[in-house]
């Protein structure tokens, strides 16, 4: 039989069906994942039908939100040591934790997966794209997430690689669908003095900072880079998944079925990612409201950021600008709710610790002070310094 002239273009149709079916499957065995949501499916077993979703088990005065992030350039460092199945973890992080900071209940994910090639049934690229899908059933199980749609498309030339021995190529992002509660949306207004900041542990360096890392690998290793022994070893801790943290800052939050009273009273639960905690803690949230902090009990960086800063010159002050760092979320409590908030962290298999305070400014410009856990200097942060 003679292969389709669009299957010699590089989109193989017939291959795309059945992957999608697949994935169409692994969605559907999530639809029970969530007491909120109720499925119903419409498409009489067809991977292409319609569906439709109720929200159940809500009060009335429920508000909708949506995320929509990627996991960036870490795919490339996934890929190089095969590391497919725990991909999801990092584009639901990235898209549930933007839920989640304001006091939400991530609920429902829709993805784009781009892929250069699906590869045929069978060969170890079509099963490492499996191996991502089958990897979103697990996280989304752990975190009461349900997977509702996707798009798989083979792009070709618009996918690529630095790496030449790259197996799959692709890019995924997504929509995380969640919901607020106006009682208990945690937007930084009640913030003061006094207050203590818990960090909960990052063993990894979760999706950004990864322009820094490729090129950290570049000077280091060259164009051997991607088969280098001690390379790998960099590479396998860089795509060190990203922890999730959703369902246990949920729970904390009230979102269990039926809804209930929040266990604490959340001030400020902040998501680091792209600008690290100066970005998202210090001018987002805290020199808006005149307010200071002092961080001096971090989580220690991950060996790979150490190495990363070591080998492109990076200094701590722009380190905390770049990566967590050690740290996921920093979490802001009153000082007397902080140790059963760390104690209930424990219990979800999150590591957490006191690591500051929010300070009053006093009239003065506020400064986020962090004590670096890379060489223990004092760096201070303000608005006016870039």
């Amino acid at each position: 039989m003679t292969t389709p002239l669009y299957a010699q273009d590089g989109v193989n149709v017939s291959e795309g069906d059945d992957f999608s079916a697949f994935a169409a499957a692994v969605c559907r065995s999530t639809f029970a994942n969530s007491p909120f949501v109720k499925a119903h499916d419409f498409s009489r077993g067809h991977f292409r039908g319609p569906r439709g979703w109720r929200f159940v088990n809500l009060p009335d005065t429920y508000y909708m939100d949506a995320a929509a992030d990627g996991i960036g350039t870490k795919v490339m460092l996934i890929d190089a040591v095969r590391r497919h199945f725990t991909a999801p973890r990092d584009v639901l992080a990235m898209t549930a934790g933007d839920i989640t900071r304001w006091g939400g209940k991530p609920l429902i994910f829709m993805n784009v997966l781009d892929v250069a090639s699906l590869g045929a049934t069978g060969s170890p690229l079509n099963d490492a794209l499996r191996a991502m899908m089958t990897g979103l059933v697990d996280a989304a199980k752990e975190q009461d997430i349900v997977c509702w749609r996707g798009e798989t498309a083979e792009l070709g030339a618009c996918v690529g690689s630095e790496n030449p021995h790259a197996l799959a190529k692709f890019n995924w992002a997504g929509v995380m669908l969640g919901v607020y509660l106006p009682d208990r949306i945690i937007n930084g207004e009640t913030l003061a003095p006094a207050q203590v900041v818990v960090a909960l542990e990052e063993r990894g360096l979760r999706s950004n900072g990864f322009s820094s890392v490729r090129k950290a690998l570049a000077l280091a290793y060259g164009d051997e880079r991607w088969l280098h022994p001690e390379a790998e070893g960099r590479i396998r801790a860089a795509a060190m998944p990203s922890a999730l943290y959703d369902k246990f800052l949920a729970d904390a939050n009230g979102w269990t079925c039926p809804v209930s009273k929040p266990r604490f009273r959340f001030r400020l639960v902040t998501h680091v990612t792209g600008g690290g905690i100066v970005g998202k803690f210090g001018e987002d949230m805290l020199f808006p409201r005149g307010l200071s902090a002092e961080l001096t009990h971090l989580f220690p960086p991950p060996q790979i950021a150490r190495w990363v800063a070591e080998t492109r010159g990076m200094e701590d002050a722009e380190c905390y600008r770049t990566f967590g760092c050690g740290n996921g979320v920093l979490v802001v409590l009153d000082a007397e709710e902080a140790d059963g908030f760390i104690a209930m962290a424990r219990d979800y298999g999150v590591n957490a610790k006191q690591c500051g305070i929010i300070q009053d400014s006093k009239g003065r410009v506020p400064t986020l002070t962090i004590h670096s856990e890379f060489s223990g200097e004092i760096l201070k942060y303000s608005p006016t310094q870039r």
